[in-house]
């Protein structure tokens, strides 16, 4: 065995979208950070779809990049097509979404994380973690070298004792064959960390030279292209863009499923794990929406240097002469030669209740985790806990208090919340129907919520923190002067509003009157507007959208302030809930377990009704 004992500050299990924000944050905050890795070929990898962003996926790139994570500068240097999805809709809804150049995506970040100072890549798997009365104080690798660290982050997404399996194929390996890591589990499950068995999948890519493109509907990216970092020249990213294509499944290819179901190993039982709910594969699609004769398929390039085509929406897991046949009964795909075999993968992921707020395991101290290794799916919910359990691990050895961002803060404090305090039999994904106050937590804004924190924390710099404070004064002044601006029922003015499909003036209005108008906006009335001052694109945006919504923006703040005054409510560790009269035992035992850290979470908890929350109230008040 290796006598290889080393000492470093932060050990980073796994480089994936978690392991890169987690190692990154940890490393920026000062802290000697060790990142390992089965494979540094699998840094950043994209073992699925090749984008980044999406419906609510693309607020928490916006908002990891506000914070100072990598995400969206790495996609802003690597895309390949940008779109903004969602544009016929309200601003909540907004969500920028792109595809990446998988190679380029790993290889840009794989970069940053070696000129990163403070920080060292290691190709080694982690077996065993070293807990001294139930705190971290090491890891130890599969050769027997021991990592002593004073905290770590898990980051082993779909690799522990993973299996990848179509029709009766099965290999213990992780995604696209890479080595699985197979001991780990074992160490967390002596350490009484409780383990679920979730699946995921991934459909085949097609070589582009057998596709035919005329029968498809071709999906191109937006003319002009809004980066998804706030710190992102607009300029620089003004680039040619490929195509994606769309296509339809029809009778034909759901009749070859049917007639195969009993070759899936989802339907005979091979599978165990719990599949994602928001992603099924096409078996589930048939079989769950039978009465739909066509499925939506999306043909996404793998990347500017290979022929490997991307097939979304028809993740499956059936054998290899059957994913053939229904592939090639989809228009455009009649001889579609399959490079890689489409598969389910399962894998050990944790009870993500048995974290903290702050991502720490409540009874292991200085030991975190992030990512699908807690019951997440998808690479933008990786990387944001990624980041929050990076941080949160420099914190704790600087003797800070944690980050915790609220429900009513970011997706981000949606996403965290909803994993340590509700029961997830499924791989979690964000959605914008989640966030209970989306119209505050925009994409656009999230530059305006969070970088004064993240400038606070340590990864923003003086020069960026400059920037928004010029930016929020801005937004302020220009507010202020479109209330007090009068415009007159003058000629130019008529015409300018029939042109814009809105009703003439009878009398004299302000401009913030005017932009309150559904059809109107800041942008649309510049030519009526002469005093207007030169300002960026992103400060007319915001004060478009606040004085548009400005009643229903605070109605919202209103709500907010009531969800802050029971979050504020803050429950005591050691609180004895066997001593709270009249709590019912449901709520007892579930209080009891997971002892959420405010009345605001434990309302939040399956099992804890109003009535209980009311009896908690009363008790802490005649308690305090």
């Amino acid at each position: 065995m290796s006598r290889v004992e080393e000492y470093t500050d932060v050990v980073v299990v796994g480089a994936g979208h978690a392991g890169c924000e987690a190692a990154l944050a940890s490393a920026r905050l000062g802290m000697d950070t060790v990142m390992f890795t089965v494979s540094v070929d699998s840094i950043a990898l994209m073992p699925c779809n090749p984008n980044i962003g999406g419906s609510s996926k693309g607020h928490l790139v916006r908002e990891i990049d506000a914070l100072g994570g990598e995400m969206g500068k790495n996609i802003d240097k690597t895309f390949i097509q940008s779109k903004m999805l969602n544009k016929s809709k309200g601003p909540a809804v907004h969500s920028l979404r792109a595809q990446a150049d998988k190679a380029d995506y790993s290889r840009s970040m794989r970069s940053v994380l070696e000129q990163t100072e403070h920080l060292r890549i290691k190709q080694m798997e982690v077996t065993e973690l070293i807990v001294e009365d139930g705190i971290l104080t090491g890891v130890r690798t599969y050769s027997g070298a021991v990592y002593h660290c004073r905290a770590a982050v898990l980051c082993t997404g779909t690799y522990l004792k993973a299996r990848c399996i179509y029709g009766d194929v099965s290999s213990y390996t992780g995604p696209n064959g890479l080595q699985a890591a197979n001991y780990l589990t074992d160490s967390l499950r002596k350490n009484g960390v409780e383990l679920y068995r979730f699946k995921t999948g991934t459909p085949a890519r097609i070589s582009r030279k057998s596709i035919d493109f005329s029968k498809m509907e071709e999906q191109k990216g937006d003319e002009v292209i809004i980066p998804f970092s706030f710190t992102t020249d607009p300029a620089s990213v003004q680039k040619d863009q490929v195509s994606c294509w769309l296509t339809y499944t029809n009778e034909r290819t759901h009749e070859i499923i049917r007639n195969n179901l009993d070759r899936s190993p989802l339907y005979s039982g091979m599978i165990e794990g719990t599949g994602p709910r928001y992603c099924p594969s096409i078996e589930d699609k048939v079989v769950k929406f039978s009465d739909k004769d066509r499925h939506q398929v999306f043909i996404e390039p793998e990347g500017i240097h290979t022929q490997e085509m991307y097939i979304g929406g028809m993740s499956s897991s059936l054998p290899e002469d059957v994913q053939r046949d229904m592939y090639r009964t989809v228009p455009g795909l009649e001889h579609a030669e399959i490079v890689r075999n489409a598969y389910a993968i399962e894998y050990d992921c944790i009870d993500a209740r048995q974290l903290s707020l702050s991502l720490e395991f409540k009874n292991i101290k200085g030991l975190f985790s992030a990512g699908q290794f807690n019951g997440s799916s998808g690479y933008e919910e990786a990387a944001a806990q990624g980041l929050i359990a990076g941080i949160n691990a420099a914190r704790k050895l600087q003797g800070k208090e944690p980050l915790i961002l609220d429900r009513s803060e970011a997706y981000i404090g949606v996403l965290i919340d909803d994993l340590v305090t509700k029961e997830n039999h499924e791989p979690y994904r964000m959605m914008t129907s989640r966030a209970e106050y989306r119209l505050l937590l925009r994409q656009d804004n999230a530059d305006l919520r969070l970088t004064k924190k993240g400038y606070e924390i340590g990864l923003i710099d003086k020069n960026r923190y400059k920037k928004l404070l010029q930016k929020e004064q801005n937004i302020e002044q220009e507010i202020a002067r479109v209330q007090s601006v009068s415009i007159g029922a003058n000629q130019q003015v008529q015409e300018c509003l029939v042109r814009c499909g809105s009703t003439e003036l009878k009398t004299s209005a302000t401009l913030a009157e005017l932009i309150r108008r559904p059809e109107l906006s800041y942008q649309m009335l510049a030519e009526i507007d002469p005093d207007r001052p030169d300002l960026p694109a992103d400060v007319g945006e915001q004060v478009n959208i606040n004085i548009k919504y400005d009643g229903y923006l605070q109605r919202q703040l209103r709500q907010v302030e009531q969800f802050k005054r029971l979050e504020m409510r803050k429950l005591p560790e050691d609180l004895d809930y066997d001593a709270v009269p009249s709590l019912r035992t449901e709520a007892r035992q579930k209080l009891r377990q997971y002892r959420p850290s405010s009345i605001g979470q434990a309302s939040r908890l399956a099992g804890v009704s109003p009535a209980d929350i009311s009896v908690l109230l009363i008790y802490m008040e005649r308690r305090r």
